[in-house]
């Protein structure tokens, strides 16, 4: 049998996926990315090994992705996460036509044909408006955690709105809204709503098309997801793990190149 591992170190979180030669996910593990990078790499590789019960020379090929994907030295080849987030969103969702990829600190929108061709993309990665870091500087505010925020919001009957695109100036309306008396729940939602209000413009930029799939880690909060249905105005696909989709798609090229 042979095995394929994708890597995808990210600003935040490294992650890792091995898959067998029919694509299937065997396992996956993530780490903070912290600062020693290397290291990190090696300890996401050996937990997918551990937890698969594969060995590392039974791995035929490794792929890295993300920003710290020269980091891998133990990597065959590294690839754009542009290139990776497509891949593996095609492969979960085929009818997929836009990506949009919400990080720890960057976002990304990506389209792509029906042959998963990468179209244009564009991405924001100068403000941390509209990431992961930007929720949980809001969480903290809220004196709450990222998890939590989703089952608050969704009680909310209405949403209250962030108007500033700046984080700092946004953690400062929240905080003029507390004090206003505006309830958490309704600030959250209107928060979970200023993130798909910032990232939209970059699907639009790149030709906004159904099916659209949601990858990255703040994908996994259900207040995110229940913004962009609003906003957006239709269904969007959601993977189990979208986390870990941009390393997904690194194991699939690692598959498909062998």
């Amino acid at each position: 049998m042979k095995y394929y591992c994708g890597i995808d170190i990210g600003s935040s979180t490294t992650k890792a996926v091995l898959i067998d030669a029919e694509k299937n996910i065997l396992s996956k593990s993530l780490l903070p990315t912290g600062y020693d990078v290397e290291k990190v790499c090696e300890e996401v590789f050996e937990m997918v090994l551990e937890r698969a019960g594969v060995k590392g020379n039974e791995v035929s090929k490794i792929v890295s992705t993300g920003y710290g994907r020269f980091r891998a030295k133990f990597a065959h080849k590294n690839v754009t996460e542009i290139t990776c987030h497509a891949k593996g969103a095609l492969h979960v969702f085929p009818g997929t036509r836009t990506i949009i990829d919400i990080g720890g600190q960057d976002s990304k929108a990506i389209s792509v044909d029906e042959k998963g061709k990468v179209i244009d993309f564009a991405m924001n990665d100068k403000c941390a408006a509209g990431t992961g870091r930007f929720l949980e500087n809001m969480a903290r505010v809220l004196q709450t955690d990222l998890e939590e925020m989703g089952r608050i919001a969704s009680s909310s009957r209405e949403s209250v709105k962030i108007t500033s695109t700046c984080t700092v100036f946004a953690e400062s309306e929240v905080i003029s809204l507390i004090h206003q008396g505006k309830s958490r729940e309704s600030i959250i939602s209107g928060l979970f709503e200023a993130i798909v209000l910032r990232v939209i413009p970059l699907a639009t930029r790149v030709g906004l098309k159904k099916e659209l799939t949601l990858t990255g880690g703040v994908a996994k909060n259900k207040g995110i997801i229940s913004a962009f249905r609003k906003i957006v105005g239709f269904e969007v696909n959601l993977p189990d793990d979208p986390q870990v989709i941009g390393a997904f798609g690194a194991a699939l090229i690692a598959a498909e190149e062998d």
